[in-house]
């Protein structure tokens, strides 16, 4: 049970991936005072928590509905994360376009900057494939904990921007998207190995 905590968490950790949405609240940010960007974060916190556990609890009765087998999803899935790992090498995770009057804090930082393709389909292939109760509550538990260490991220963004400097950020980001590689290239060969089994 222990295993499954730790694996999930790091798994999750670096999937919502803390130094980019560091990075991107801050330019998203810049024009709020100091209380204005706490509350953006709790904001961001809460959505990103209630999107994650839903995708994990309910990605079995998505499967069902469409009609959409485990190995086709992980191997889809895999992709999309394989992308998005590649954007944030480059420095870059898809186009990001906020009018004034959006809240920025759900959309888009939330979903799907932070919680984007990639972690929904990963997190829909854990719910399928995680079944037993004790596992399930260790993998929710640790899917928790991962996306409220990245609110607590988000909500210490300004200290850890002066603390790390913009170019640290920036190198700590290609790092996650370089471990995100290795975890979507895991996915696909596991889909495509049962598919072939």
């Amino acid at each position: 049970m222990a295993e499954i905590f730790i694996n999930t968490y790091v798994k999750m950790f670096f999937l919502l991936s803390p130094f980019f949405a560091v990075s991107m609240f801050l330019s998203m940010a810049v024009d709020l005072d100091a209380r204005q960007k706490k509350r953006a974060a709790v904001r961001t916190g809460v959505s990103m928590l209630i999107a994650v556990l839903i995708f994990f609890f309910f990605g079995i009765r998505i499967f069902s509905v469409l009609g959409i087998t485990l190995e086709a999803f992980q191997i889809g899935a895999g992709i999309l994360l394989f992308r998005n790992a590649m954007m944030l090498v480059s420095g870059s995770k898809g186009e990001n376009v906020v009018s004034d009057d959006d809240d920025f804090a759900v959309v888009p930082l939330a979903l799907p900057l932070i919680v984007g393709p990639g972690s929904i389909g990963t997190l829909l292939v854990l719910g399928a494939t995680i079944v037993e109760k004790d596992q399930k509550i260790a993998a929710c538990l640790a899917i928790f904990a991962a996306a409220v260490t990245v609110g607590v991220f988000l909500y210490l963004a300004t200290a850890i921007e002066r603390l790390l400097g913009r170019k640290v950020l920036s190198a700590l980001t290609k790092v996650t998207g370089l471990v995100l590689t290795s975890m979507a290239a895991q996915i696909v060969f596991t889909g495509v190995k049962t598919f072939m089994q």
